[in-house]
C-alpha cells in the first residue's frame, strides 16, 4: 500500500459552466494533465455543475486557472 501520511488531501467545490459530456471530455486532458490532483467529478444534473477536486498538492487558484485555459467558467464554492 503507497501511503503518504505527510500530504493530506482536501476536496474544492466549484461552480462550473461544465454542463455535458462534451465539455467533461474537453476539460478532462487539462485537469487531468494538472500536478497535485488525485481524483475529480463534476456533477452536470446539478444546476451550479459542481466540480469537485479532490488536490493532493495543488491550490484552488491552481485549478481555476486550469479550467479557465480550458474555456470554462469556474467560481470557488467553499
Amino acid at each position: 500500500m503507497n501511503t503518504n501520511l505527510n500530504e493530506k488531501e482536501t476536496t474544492f467545490h466549484f461552480k462550473t459552466n461544465i454542463k455535458c459530456g462534451g465539455c467533461v471530455a474537453t476539460v478532462t486532458p487539462f485537469l487531468d494533465a494538472a500536478k497535485g490532483i488525485s481524483q475529480w467529478s463534476v456533477d452536470t444534473t446539478d444546476n451550479d455543475k459542481i466540480l469537485s477536486v479532490t488536490s493532493n498538492g495543488i491550490s484552488k487558484n491552481e485549478i481555476i486557472d486550469t479550467v479557465q485555459k480550458a474555456g470554462f467558467k469556474i467560481e470557488v464554492l467553499d
